[in-house]
């Protein structure tokens, strides 16, 4: 039979007992020539706090002229969107992963109160892409993800700059390495206008995930945010979406384990953030994919890193664009057999299309070729061991040292280990601990940028490893290690760890350990009590008392369902 494009909003504007919802929406402009197209939703993350989503409202009129013109009609709403960089290191930082849950719920449920016949979701600050991926997963309706693009990079002292040298100067100026003005200098012009932040960092990261999952356009999110390519290329996406309403194109169909891996591979060969662990496996439990920790391991120790992109490389995203963009970047993961070129991108073709087409700059150096790669595998690492039983995470993407042995230094909170770096209490061979920060303990298991990159800043980064029950910025470099599993408040191994107890971290065994007797261990654990919640009521007490681990991927889940 042929696919009907209204199979959704026939029961909101169809028939006579229907004359009440047409009146309504009559009352804002449409007619009844709109009303008798499809209806395609187009939620927008749009919010005046930051950079990264301030252009989604522009970006909704366009993709809106696309769907019009294509023959169907769009009903735009918003849902809310925070602000990893403006919220670091604060309290606020806390409200960051919630949203992604948030979000999540909240497009779902517009679209499934509206009965909508597909949606775009426009996304850009890092929880804002997952979260609508999610959504859309749920829904398996018609979809397309649509990410705002990455800021130009600032210019400072002769070279480029992102948000990530300002957070890194913090600890510098704290160290008295640059002066107060200076700071001041870099921070007026680290962010010159619209966008994601700028290196391979979370945000882009998922764009990159996204598109190779096959739920953006190819191509579209590597397009900067302030791009004039960015206006219609927003249109056609337009387009696009009741092209793939008319042909029932649906994630579920199009998104399988080979995307998943494909998406994998891109998060390892661009060096990109540890938050795509978590992420993905969020995203692959809405699409009722199997994905472990150990996937992401597998994947990343047998691809090469080829992208040469901050925040352990030389460029920002911007160069990946123009260097040849993702279908470069598919086009060298394919020839390398570390890619699925059946699998199928957004417009429902197979990838291996998409990058036959790639357009690589002559010579350029972002994406490298595969006999000169910056390092011979990925940058995902899963160590397990007795302080991480359940799991830690860590990205080597630079030249990160692999060992380390150091004395614990233990801190409850990320702003009594922050306050320790900047004075200057931590010194060489430290592990900084920080811990009753994970999804449950924070609520919200905060980003730790404002302490690794104060660690880099004084000179640090090094001779210092940090672990954590939190999780990381996309910009965090060195040996840090997030997502520890389980976290301190659900009474893991972390929460009984010391000042001055050795800690044991061997990236090349895979190893996480505390070095005292298992019996003192377990002695230690026996005695351990959950600290009073930071919060009875309210988003962050719901949150807390649903999320599931880190290694689940941080999901909110019914109790009934939580470990399963």
């Amino acid at each position: 039979m042929p696919t009907d494009p209204r199979h959704n909003s026939r029961a909101i504007t169809e028939g006579p007992d229907r004359a009440p919802a047409r009146a309504m929406l009559k009352a804002i402009g449409f007619d009844d020539k709109d009303l008798s197209r499809p209806i395609i939703g187009v939620a927008s993350t749009w919010t005046e706090t930051m950079p990264c989503n301030f252009h989604l409202r522009r970006l909704a009129e366009l993709v809106k002229e696309g769907i019009r013109a294509a023959g169907a009609t769009p009903m735009e709403f918003d849902t809310i969107a925070i602000s990893d960089g403006v919220t670091m290191g604060s309290e606020g930082m806390k409200a960051s992963l919630v949203s992604r849950e948030v979000i999540a719920d909240s497009i779902e449920l517009v679209c499934r109160g509206h009965l909508f016949d597909a949606v775009v979701a426009l996304v850009g600050c890092d929880k804002t892409v997952p979260a609508a991926a999610m959504a859309l997963l749920r829904l398996d309706i018609p979809c397309l993800v649509l990410y705002g693009g990455t800021i130009a990079p600032g210019r400072f002292e002769g070279r480029d700059v992102t948000v990530q040298d300002v957070f890194e100067a913090v600890g510098a100026q704290a160290a008295g390495k640059i002066s107060l003005q200076t700071l001041k200098n870099l921070e007026d012009v680290a962010c010159p206008g619209v966008g994601a932040c700028g290196g391979q960092y979370t945000a882009n990261t998922m764009a990159l995930a996204t598109e190779f999952l096959g739920m953006g356009p190819v191509g579209y999110g590597s397009i900067p945010a302030a791009d004039p390519r960015k206006d219609e290329a927003t249109r056609e996406a337009g387009r696009l979406i009741v092209k793939l309403l008319h042909d029932d194109v649906r994630p579920k169909a199009n998104v399988t384990r080979a995307s998943f891996d494909n998406a994998i591979a891109g998060v390892a060969a661009t060096g990109g953030s540890t938050n795509a662990v978590l992420h993905l496996l969020a995203m692959a439990r809405e699409a009722g994919i199997p994905l472990q920790l150990e996937d992401f391991d597998r994947i990343s120790a047998a691809t090469p890193l080829i992208a040469d992109l901050k925040p352990g490389g030389k460029y920002v995203a911007v160069d990946l664009d123009s260097a040849g963009g993702v279908p470069l970047l598919a086009q060298r993961l394919i020839k390398a057999g570390r890619f699925d070129g059946e699998a199928r991108a957004a417009d429902g073709r197979p990838w291996k299309d998409h990058a036959a087409n790639a357009k690589e700059l002559p010579g350029q150096r972002v994406v490298r070729p595969l006999s000169d790669p910056v390092k011979t595998t990925g940058g995902l690492c899963i160590l397990r061991g007795s302080l991480a039983p359940g799991g830690a995470v860590v990205k080597m993407a630079g030249h990160e040292r692999t060992r380390h042995r150091g004395p614990a230094r233990v801190f409850d909170r990320e702003e009594d280990a922050f306050a320790a770096v900047r004075d200057g209490r931590i010194v060489a061979g430290d592990v900084v601990v920080i811990r009753y920060e994970g999804p449950r303990g924070g609520p919200g298991m905060r980003e730790m940028l404002g302490v690794t990159a104060a660690l880099v800043g004084q000179g640090l980064g090094e001779s210092v490893a940090l672990i954590t029950d939190g999780r990381f910025s996309g910009a965090t470099r060195g040996l840090m290690l997030g997502h520890v599993a389980p976290e301190a408040a659900m009474g893991g191994p972390i929460a009984a760890v010391r000042e001055g107890d050795s800690i044991s971290i061997d990236v090349d065994a895979r190893r996480l350990d505390l070095e005292i007797p298992p019996g003192e261990l377990a002695e230690r654990l026996r005695s351990f009590r959950p600290p009073a919640p930071h919060y009875r009521t309210g988003v962050f007490a719901k949150y807390a008392a649903l999320v599931s681990s880190a290694e689940e991927g941080a999901v909110t889940l019914p109790p009934q369902l939580k470990g399963a």
